[in-house]
């Protein structure tokens, strides 16, 4: 426990995860309830992709009804569109950008300078690098951007940050510092990782990619999946919930609660003391040289009947978001009748949604269509380039090869290399 008493002497870091990045919004709701102090003494939090999200919104003092609302949102609007990902209407970058643009306040550039780390890839070469100085909120916003750019998924042409193009940090670096013995990494996928849900797989194989483990499982298949297109906003709701006991079960493991909550959910008995061994299950025991209490159990959310219990603000905030639109036209929409006519209309509706949306989103991008075009010509330019060389290589070793042929003329007799003193 002495290694998170001296305050700046620890690290967080929030992997890459999609629509599954509500599972922060629980460990950091669990860590302001149940111990601050790792929040307000961390001397850099840092993330990549939606983990960047969540550790922009802990140094920006953001509530949770603030980060559940707005991806349980996101959520919502995917649902209610006909082909999902697909639909015209998904522009996820252009809502997050504009929330942002909304949300943050004025100083969140010096807020977040030195204290926030933000994982981008750069394009097209995926160098790795992590921003921590700002010089101003629009920096700000456009490194979250850059971190949050999947390509194909978010648009085709990459953002710019500081006269380069940038995609998503977590495919090149998903949990950035996680080799370090003073950083907690966070991640909503069964590995290796100090807060993650605990597999109940018999999978002993795992992928060690972008710098971060991941157990090779359907279980993980399914959640890489959900964190692109999620199932449900209830599922959303459920990971978040799963990341609160998570956490709770990192603080109690360590001793760095007061009290034994899980321990009370499942046995209704305290748990058992500490035993004072060390920790080699997930950072072989150098974190510290922590004494663990391997007593605390694992706890699913599907073993907690009244999660308000646990977390009353946090329960609230995730039913509010969850609410289903009680309106007639809502409840039709959802109706059986109103989905097959929603299909069969598709025909016709979906040219003109189409039309809408990209020409709204044609008008958003002219501000920016000079310096993009600028990119694609000189991007064009290079790949030109790059073909006349390999053919022009090409061809002269295959003249080369011509050249010293027995079979052309006036070829150079072959040596034999036996008779030579």
């Amino acid at each position: 426990m002495h290694c998170y008493q001296e305050e700046g002497s620890w690290s967080l870091s929030f992997a890459g995860a999609g629509f599954l990045g509500l599972y922060h919004v629980g460990v950091t709701s669990c860590f302001r309830e149940r111990a601050p102090h790792l929040l307000q003494g961390a001397r850099r939090i840092y993330g990549s992709s939606s983990g960047a999200l969540n550790a922009m919104s802990i140094i920006a003092g953001k509530t949770v009804d603030f980060c559940c609302s707005h991806l349980l949102d996101m959520v919502r609007h995917l649902e209610n569109l006909s082909l999902g990902i697909f639909h015209p209407a998904f522009a996820p970058i252009e809502h997050i950008k504009q929330k942002l643009l909304e949300e943050l306040p004025a100083d969140i550039h010096i807020l977040a300078s030195q204290r926030l780390g933000i994982s981008l890839t750069r394009w097209p070469d995926g160098h790795n690098i992590i921003v921590t100085d700002f010089a101003t909120r629009s920096e700000v916003i456009q490194a979250l951007v850059c971190t949050l750019y999947f390509p194909f998924y978010c648009g085709t042409i990459p953002p710019e940050f500081r006269g380069e193009r940038y995609i998503d940090g977590a495919l090149s670096n998903n949990l950035p510092f996680a080799d370090s013995p003073s950083t907690i990494t966070v991640s909503p996928f069964h590995g290796t990782v100090d807060i993650c849900p605990q597999s109940t797989s018999a999978s002993i194989h795992e992928l060690n990619t972008f710098n971060a483990s991941f157990q090779i499982s359907t279980k993980n298949f399914f959640l890489g999946f959900a964190s692109l297109i999620p199932p449900s906003r209830e599922m959303v709701a459920d990971s978040c919930r799963q990341g609160y006991l998570d956490a709770l079960w990192f603080l109690e493991r360590r001793g760095l609660t007061k009290e034994p909550v899980l321990c009370l959910l499942v046995s209704k008995e305290p748990p058992a003391p500490a035993d004072g061994t060390q920790d080699t299950d997930h950072d072989g025991g150098q974190k510290g040289g922590l004494s663990l209490n391997w007593a605390v159990p694992n706890v699913l959310v599907k073993d907690v009947p009244n999660f308000e219990e646990l977390s009353p603000e946090l329960e609230a905030v995730l039913k509010k978001a969850c609410m289903m639109d009680n309106s007639p036209w809502a409840r039709f929409r959802r109706s059986r009748p109103g989905q097959a006519l929603t299909y069969f209309l598709l025909p016709w509706t979906l040219p003109f949604e189409y039309v809408y949306f990209r020409s709204r989103r044609l008008v958003a991008w002219l501000p920016d269509a000079p310096a993009d075009l600028w990119w694609i010509q000189g991007v064009l330019q290079r790949l030109g380039l790059e073909i006349c060389s390999r053919s022009k290589d090409q061809l002269l070793r295959l003249l080369s090869l011509l050249v010293t042929s027995p079979l052309w003329p006036g070829a150079a007799p072959p040596v034999d290399l036996a008779q030579e003193p």
